[in-house]
């Protein structure tokens, strides 16, 4: 496969992946199993790709100070963006707190194009402005009359920026290791932290260790799994500047459709614009990606 179009096969694997993810990842939750121990889950399903795709390279993990820094580094933004949620959501309704979350490439892509000097045309600028538009109104819910306090635009910042920057942190990444070592340390941080979200799963409630719970569980958190692994090939081969907004919109996309086809339901407006607007943004990174152009200095 043309290395120009890994990147778009990569980023579509990963938006599939986390939008069917997305879709279901609520199911143990509602079958009586804590998001904490969900977070337990999908670091054990981290294992299973690390390990096939460090074999693939002959079982040969980067270990100089830089690329362990790298791959922990991008590793624990991304755990530990997680962990902060768990906490942010028990304080503050998701409909507030989602659409804030759904900025986060918008720190990916300052970063990338202040420091690693990644540029796009004014096409792909143009999907890249939609794109951020229609994550936001994807995310977003009606509200339900809960409250949060305000430590929660606090907390919520926290993940903007984290998983903003482990999207900066995975591509820098790439220029100086392989994407299977940095793979190997995300799921060697999310195991690191597993201990964390055990502590602060509360076990005086039910817990649903069969498999309508945790084996359910398990089986979703796989697509997360794959998907992430996948994500970190495609800022391998593509830029973050394009990859990170287009995933961000594409997948929720995914969502919304499969959550919309098993309820029976119609989307709401925000919902119908950010499927709209996610669509033509996709077309116009893609498009624009694999055609000569012109980069546009901002």
């Amino acid at each position: 496969m043309h290395a120009n179009r890994r990147w778009i096969v990569y980023s579509l694997i990963t938006t599939l992946a986390w939008g069917v993810w997305l879709a279901f990842v609520d199911l143990p939750v509602r079958n009586g199993l804590p998001e904490t121990l969900g977070y337990i889950v999908w670091s054990m399903t981290m294992v299973p790709p690390a390990l096939i795709a460090i074999g693939s390279i002959g079982w040969r993990v980067d270990y100089d100070w830089r690329s362990v820094v790298l791959g922990m580094t991008a590793g624990l933004l991304g755990a530990g963006g997680q962990l902060v949620l768990f906490k942010t959501l028990r304080i503050a309704p998701a409909y507030m707190v989602s659409p804030l979350i759904a900025l986060s490439p918008l720190i990916t892509i300052v970063m990338v194009y202040l420091i690693s000097g990644e540029r796009a045309g004014v096409k792909a600028w143009v999907g890249i402005l939609l794109a951020l538009i229609a994550g936001v109104l994807l995310s977003y819910s009606p509200p339900d009359g809960e409250s949060g306090q305000f430590l929660w635009i606090s907390l919520t910042l926290v993940v903007l920026f984290a998983w903003g920057a482990q999207g900066f942190v995975i591509s820098y990444a790439n220029k100086a290791m392989s994407a299977e070592s940095i793979f190997f340390y995300m799921m060697f941080s999310a195991i690191l932290l597993a201990p964390i979200a055990w502590w602060m799963t509360n076990f005086e409630q039910g817990i649903n260790a069969g498999f309508s719970g945790l084996g359910l569980s398990a089986a979703i958190q796989s697509l997360n799994s794959v998907g992430a692994l996948m994500l970190v090939y495609a800022y391998r081969y593509g830029k973050a500047i394009i990859v990170t907004p287009l995933i961000n919109a594409g997948a929720p996309v995914i969502t919304i459709i499969l959550s919309l086809l098993l309820a029976g339901k119609f989307p709401i407006p925000a919902h119908a614009v950010g499927m709209i607007l996610a669509i033509i943004a996709i077309v116009l990174m893609a498009v624009a990606e694999n055609e000569p152009q012109l980069a546009i200095e901002l």
